[in-house]
């Protein structure tokens, strides 16, 4: 990456900041500071998240667009530059920062961000495809999900959220933790189907969750495989069995959690359950088909 970038774009989230001028305010400094030229900003819409911005940018010549807000607005962004070569860079702007964090990227330094956006190497990942129910396909970064994740997606407290963080969904978990579970056929590949009562799957494209929580230590962003999980506990000592079995790292194995590796899985359940895409909840959903696009997304990350 040359000292002085080329035309760059940040696109931001305009609710995610009570003081959005203050942020561009800081940029701006940081970038004088460094010699480097003022970005572009293209804000978002409740109609169109980022892809459209993203290829906004592009389109005005930009040669690296930053996402600035959660992680849904990372994930639109990423979609407008899918294909193009240009890379993403990540200033940290919500509460979880997933992709980030995966990337052992810099989350509470704005500074420090910006200097490896502009100044790092590109780096090619994977992203996940999943189209629910035959509808049109949508992309994720970290993880699609059905059952447990999802429902504390959607009933999580914003306002809780803005003033705790991710500590907010620990806390919608709380009620979701012991409701009844659902039927699902999971196919992984050419791998046997696996037919059973769960109580939440997820198909991950990486292994750190929310609160640092490595939920699958063995998934890489750049391994062109899916990680899909199953956790089938039958009362609160079985979640407790399998936390304990995800904090050892999986050295024991549970039988009510099974873990699949594929490039290709398909998930269909018995009822409508809830879904979600990179923590955005996206309603009740039957079945859920997901891929892998092998190094489809490149990344600004750290230098060396």
């Amino acid at each position: 990456m040359p000292d002085r970038p080329g035309p760059w774009a940040v696109v931001v989230n305009p609710t995610k900041f009570d003081d959005l001028a203050g942020v561009r305010a800081r940029v701006a400094a940081i970038c004088a500071d460094h010699g480097w030229p003022e970005p572009a900003w293209y804000p978002t819409t409740e109609d169109d998240p980022g892809e459209g911005q993203a290829r906004a940018a592009l389109a005005e010549g930009a040669t690296l667009v930053c996402p600035l807000g959660g992680d849904g607005t990372v994930r639109a962004v990423a979609s407008g530059l899918l294909g193009s070569g240009r890379p993403l860079g990540l200033l940290p702007g919500g509460t979880g920062n997933l992709l980030a964090r995966n990337l052992k990227l810099p989350v509470d330094d704005l500074e420090v961000a910006l200097t490896v956006a502009l100044t790092g190497r590109d780096h090619a990942i994977d992203v996940g495809e999943v189209t629910w129910d035959g509808g049109e396909p949508a992309i994720f970064l970290v993880a699609a999900g059905m059952g447990l994740d999802a429902e504390m997606m959607a009933s999580v407290d914003p306002a809780l959220k803005r003033r705790v963080g991710w500590l907010a969904y620990a806390f919608s978990g709380l009620g979701a933790v012991l409701r009844l579970g659902f039927g699902v056929r999971v196919t992984a590949d050419r791998q046997r189907a696996v037919s059973q009562h769960a109580r939440t799957v997820l198909v991950a494209n990486c292994g750190e969750l929310a609160g640092g929580l490595q939920l699958i230590p063995e998934a890489a962003l750049d391994d062109g495989k899916l990680d899909t999980v199953l956790a089938s506990p039958r009362s609160v000592f079985g979640w407790i069995a399998i936390g304990v079995d995800i904090l050892s790292r999986h050295r024991r194995g549970h039988p009510a959690f099974v873990h699949l590796v594929a490039g290709r899985v398909d998930v269909a359940t018995r009822e409508p359950i809830e879904a979600q895409l990179d923590g955005d909840a996206v309603g009740r959903r039957t079945r859920m088909a997901a891929v892998v696009r092998p190094g489809a997304l490149t990344v600004r990350v750290n230098g060396g």
